[in-house]
């Protein structure tokens, strides 16, 4: 059996396996929609959780657009900005409801798609500019909720119990700060939402 410290290592480890699709990887050209999906799982197959899930499928792409997340393809093609945004929404999805994913995105999606003084590609860059820095310091927050975790439970002479509760704490702070973080995005969003009328609408009881 893994020790904590032995797991921390490895979580340690796959993050810094996870890459991003940089600018340049992906094509000038306009793609069809199998030609997306295909681009996507490979430039993000390392982010799957099982080697069996999607990155991304026309149902998906279809559900975005129905969504308003995505703008509709140009002939049945997707240009890169469309990529772009697939990819914000990739991540996004994973935290927040399409509501909340088309009132971040929709400042983007009406003043940097196509003709813009900033051009997507450049927000996108930008943004993922910051990566590094971000992930250095989430390694190095994960490493100060390890030592947190490891001091609790002190009491508990039996080393393989006090072992499976600390991680247990490890996990509970990991998780308390994931909630606390999409707590904070749904506020800003809904801010969002406040702030310009035509953004708002009636949330159905599973987007709540």
């Amino acid at each position: 059996m893994k020790t904590n410290e032995e797991c921390l290592e490895e979580l340690l480890s796959h993050l810094d396996g996870l890459g991003h699709i940089k600018i340049e990887d992906i094509p000038q050209i306009d793609l069809y929609v199998d030609q997306v999906t295909t681009f996507m799982e490979k430039h993000l197959a390392n982010l799957k959780r099982y080697p069996e899930d999607k990155v991304l499928t026309k149902t998906m792409i279809n559900n975005y657009a129905k969504n308003n997340l995505l703008p509709s393809p140009i002939k049945k093609k997707y240009s890169q900005e469309h990529i772009l945004l697939l990819i914000f929404i990739y991540y996004f999805k994973n935290l927040l409801n399409f509501n909340d994913i088309e009132t971040i995105l929709s400042y983007i999606t009406e003043n940097h798609f196509s003709t813009a003084s900033v051009p997507l590609s450049d927000v996108y860059t930008e943004v993922f500019s910051m990566r590094h820095r971000q992930m250095d310091a989430v390694k190095e927050d994960v490493c100060a909720k390890f030592q947190a975790a490891k001091e609790t439970f002190p009491e508990i002479d039996d080393p393989q119990e006090r072992e499976a509760l600390q991680l247990f704490s490890f996990i509970c702070e990991l998780s308390f700060d994931v909630y606390l973080k999409k707590q904070m995005i749904e506020h800003l969003a809904d801010e969002i939402r406040d702030e310009n009328p035509s953004a708002k609408k009636k949330l159905k009881p599973t987007e709540r």
